[in-house]
């Protein structure tokens, strides 16, 4: 039977990729207006669309963490 660990790290992957498919998703909607040449959204939207490097940002840090624990871990034993 294997044990499995949720490393601190596995929550930040999870909001990242969460965040990160919102922001790609808002990336689409704000740029189908420019090459459909209809009225552009406005600013706000656009800076949803940087929810999606936020997004990657969060998890990689969280991938990090994960690695981290998992050497530590690898470490002790």
């Amino acid at each position: 039977m294997s044990v499995v660990n949720s490393d601190s790290g596995d929550g930040l992957i999870r909001t990242g990729a969460v965040v990160f498919c919102v922001g790609a998703l808002a990336t689409i909607v704000t740029f189908v207006p420019l090459f459909l040449h209809l009225t552009p959204l406005p600013t706000p939207a656009y800076w949803a669309s940087m929810l999606m490097p936020l997004g990657f940002l969060l998890a990689l840090v969280g991938l990090f963490r994960s690695a981290r624990a998992q050497r530590r871990r690898a470490d002790a034993a």
